[in-house]
């Protein structure tokens, strides 16, 4: 359970992270990221995290412990969510 746990949370918050960069790389959108803010660094930027946040939840095991690990995601997303929407990656509001 505990793995499912984790795993969800990290697919939660890696997904949840990748949808906004991916979203302003392919409308060419300037947003800030670690690999600069240009359109196509965001696209890398928001297609790295789907994937690896995919990962995650392949790894997770979810059909053992759906509730657990579906919760755990609906959180991480709730929890990256909340931090764009409050202090944002560079401490701007």
């Amino acid at each position: 359970m505990t793995q499912a746990i984790l795993l969800g949370l990290l697919a939660g918050l890696m997904i949840g992270n990748g949808i906004p960069h991916f979203i302003k790389g392919i409308t060419k959108e300037r947003y800030p990221s670690v690999f600069g803010g240009g359109p196509v660094p965001n696209l890398v930027a928001g297609w790295t995290g789907i994937c690896l946040g995919a990962l995650a939840l392949a790894a997770a095991d979810l059909p053992a412990e759906p509730w657990p690990g579906g919760v755990s995601i609906a959180v991480g997303v709730l929890l990256i969510g909340l931090f764009h929407a409050r202090i944002g990656a560079f401490g701007r509001e």
